[in-house]
């Protein structure tokens, strides 16, 4: 290869490194490589050459070959489509909640429901009520460099539990055997979990005698 394509590849590496593993845009994506006549044709040789990934149209993530560390699918998702944040199974398994690793990363939004495959994996979004959908997110800070918003454990339980189509229980022991059994949570994992955020629930969301069974466990 030419020295002065070499030098243009390093250089180019070294503007795209500022961006961490944090997803940009195209406009933020143009202005940190400088002036090109054609700056659509020069994110699409960048592209070809594996520094960056598109997750969709628009939006990209510096390969972690430059970066040496990995991406983070969570916050990816937030990024994807929002405002969302990470709940269902892919919470679960963040927690330890569950012992499966989960392959596709499911959030809420107040959005519409949509899908995304990208290199990274399949990304599913849920769409709920504002009033629902403002109940129980937190803030998760990852070694002080990024953060991204995921439903706590009893936010996440109520979601499972309130968008599990067909699902209907009627007492504790059913309830035990869905959470248990069939979903292999073990619920021992969180010490002390808030109730508040299940009665918050319960007050605006579906499934109202489901919810208020959980509430009802987790109190003992």
């Amino acid at each position: 290869m030419p020295e002065y394509l070499i030098f243009n590849r390093m250089a180019i590496t070294d503007n795209l490194k500022q961006f961490g593993i944090i997803p940009f845009d195209s406009a933020t994506l143009i202005t940190a490589l400088g002036n090109y006549k054609s700056p659509n044709d020069k994110i699409a040789s960048i592209n070809q050459e594996d520094l960056l990934i598109r997750l969709k149209r628009g939006l990209f993530v510096v390969s972690p070959k430059i970066l040496n560390q990995p991406l983070s699918q969570e916050l990816i998702a937030n990024h994807l489509y929002g405002p969302s944040y990470v709940s269902f199974q892919t919470a679960l398994s963040y927690y330890g909640l569950i012992p499966e690793r989960v392959h596709t990363i499911r959030s809420m939004t107040i959005k519409r429901s949509r899908n995304f495959t990208t290199p990274l994996g399949n990304f599913e979004y849920t769409g709920t009520t504002k009033d629902y959908y403002v109940i129980g997110i937190t803030q998760e800070i990852v070694n002080d460099e990024y953060a991204f918003l995921i439903a706590t454990p009893e936010k996440t339980l109520c979601d499972m539990i309130i968008q599990t189509a067909g699902l209907r229980l009627q007492s504790l022991k059913a309830l035990q055997i869905y959470l248990v059994e069939d979903m292999r949570i073990d619920l021992s994992v969180i010490e002390h979990y808030d109730l508040e955020i299940i009665k918050q629930c319960i007050l605006v969301g579906k499934k109202k005698r489901e919810l208020t069974l959980l509430y009802n466990l987790l109190q003992k």
